[in-house]
């Protein structure tokens, strides 16, 4: 899953979340300097990551991606769900959408001195331009992966990336909906939140 599935499954703990939301930008020696309750979020990153890379749903819809988008599938596969996540919000948390991301950015702005300084105007933008609402939409979709395609080896894998929603959006719906409870209750029994 991408930002928004991680800070949502940041069990409601501020240090949990900045845990979470880093994981993927730092070095091991780079967490290691960082306070043991962020450490955590960033080892609860990782075990969602891995839960979810082993989930047979998740699986079964990276399988279907792959013959056109190859290696990347995973990653779409976690944009893809974020999407999800938004349009079943309802489902699965009691506050508003737009009360969470206005939360989380507040939560993420007066954290900065949290962060290595690589990532504090990386999380500068993304409060300014309001990433996590990127997911609200296949346009704001089509902005999250042309920010990925500029970070990586094969760009040409994600064209065509929203005709695969689009094409799949049913039943990729449908997988998100039963894999996602199964993620909230890895979290909740698993990792103690």
């Amino acid at each position: 899953m991408n930002f928004l599935a991680h800070l949502f499954l940041s069990c409601d703990n501020e240090q949990l979340l900045l845990g979470n939301y880093m994981a993927d930008f730092l070095r091991n020696n780079e967490v290691a300097a960082l306070p043991e309750a962020i450490q955590k979020g960033i080892q609860l990153h990782r075990k969602i990551d891995s839960y979810t890379d082993q989930h047979p749903i998740t699986r079964q819809g990276t399988k279907r991606l792959h013959a056109k988008h190859h290696k990347y599938a995973p990653v779409i596969i976690d944009i893809f769900y974020d999407y999800f996540l938004v349009k079943n919000w309802e489902r699965y948390s009691p506050l508003p959408l737009e009360d969470f991301m206005q939360s989380t950015y507040k939560s993420l702005s007066s954290n900065l001195h949290s962060m290595p300084e690589k990532l504090q105007a990386r999380t500068q933008n993304m409060v300014a331009h309001q990433w996590l609402r990127s997911y609200t939409t296949t346009i704001g979709l089509e902005d999250t992966f042309r920010r990925v395609q500029q970070r990586v080896s094969r760009p040409e894998y994600f064209d065509g990336v929203i005709e695969s929603l689009l094409r799949d959006e049913v039943l990729l719906n449908q997988e998100f909906q039963v894999f996602f409870p199964d993620v909230m209750r890895y979290v909740q029994e698993e990792c103690l939140c």
